[in-house]
């Protein structure tokens, strides 16, 4: 349950903060993370691919 709190109160600190920044920035920011986010899923698909082979 404090870990649900947490989250919520980083989220509405966040989301303050991308209501106050420049469209621009904000744009940037989300596809940085969704470029990492790719890259884990490619990275993590592809070792479980591997492990399960042996």
């Amino acid at each position: 349950m404090l870990f649900l709190v947490a989250a919520f109160m980083l989220l509405g600190v966040v989301l303050g903060t991308v209501a106050h920044a420049p469209l621009t920035v904000s744009a940037v920011a989300a596809a940085g993370i969704a470029v990492w986010l790719g890259v884990f899923a490619v990275r993590e698909r592809h070792n479980r691919r591997r492990t399960s082979a042996h």
